[in-house]
């Protein structure tokens, strides 16, 4: 697995955790559970209807960014793209000849008017092809890797339909929700444990930076942080626990 090294060498990981005020003892270590969880994530959807055609990594499977992940089968709209072109191409050459005829007073200012909106909106009709066509592709938002595949070959979708859900595994974040009162010794900085399950490890880490709002029913915070260090064997949905000593 890659890694991105933050400043200083430090790959960010980042958890998601709820803890109570009442796990607060004075000298002693905090202990939360915590989830390994990427900070750059999502669901690619259709924009168009179509057949699909092609997808281009499967679920598990890495990318790289601009890759085509999902193609679809869009002959109809390339072939209405190929018709607005004609009809472009037609209305241009009206809008040559009107104005000769113009310049020789054959006809009225009102004839070469309409012959070049008629060639503005055969132009309006081409850009919306070539936009519609352009939705045929999926690229890949960023390097990463394919959470769940949702759409195969030859399955028709639909606008909004998901077809991927992907994620940065590259850069992982910490997520705690703490007590508001803590922003009073919890700073960005401030050092902590995170020991992870399935690897058995304890890893050094550090506060990268706090919430903007505080949930005003739960009185909570959400704070994140990162881990010293390169770590490969980190993944997003490994579980552990944060040890965090207030001072």
């Amino acid at each position: 697995m890659s890694r991105k090294q933050a400043a200083g060498g430090l790959t960010v990981l980042a958890m998601t955790v709820i803890v109570s005020a009442s796990a607060f003892a004075e000298g002693a270590p905090l202990e939360i559970r915590t989830q390994v969880t990427p900070r750059d994530f999502t669901t690619l959807a259709a924009e168009i209807s179509a057949k699909v055609e092609h997808v281009g990594a499967r679920e598990g499977e890495r990318f790289r960014k601009g890759q085509m992940l999902v193609t679809f089968d869009c002959s109809i709209q390339r072939a209405q793209l190929d018709e607005a072109r004609a009809a472009l191409g037609a209305a241009e050459k009206t809008v040559t000849v009107d104005r000769r005829l113009l310049e020789l007073k054959t006809i009225g200012t009102l004839e070469s008017d309409l012959a070049q909106a008629e060639a503005d909106k055969a132009r309006a009709k081409v850009a919306a092809g070539m936009a519609v066509t352009a939705k045929c592709i999926v690229p890949a938002p960023f390097d990463g890797r394919v959470v769940e595949q949702k759409v195969h070959a030859q399955q028709f979708a639909q606008p909004g339909q998901a077809l991927l859900d992907v994620l940065d595994d590259s850069v992982l974040e910490l997520e705690f929700v703490v007590p508001s009162q803590w922003l009073v010794w919890l700073k960005p900085g401030t050092k902590f444990q995170a020991v992870i399950d399935e690897t058995g490890k304890t890893y050094p880490a550090r506060l990268s930076r706090l919430g903007a709002r505080i949930d005003p029913v739960s009185q909570t915070v959400k704070v994140m942080g990162q881990i010293d260090g390169s770590h490969p064997e980190l993944s997003a949905g490994m579980s552990g626990r944060i040890l965090l000593t207030p001072p």
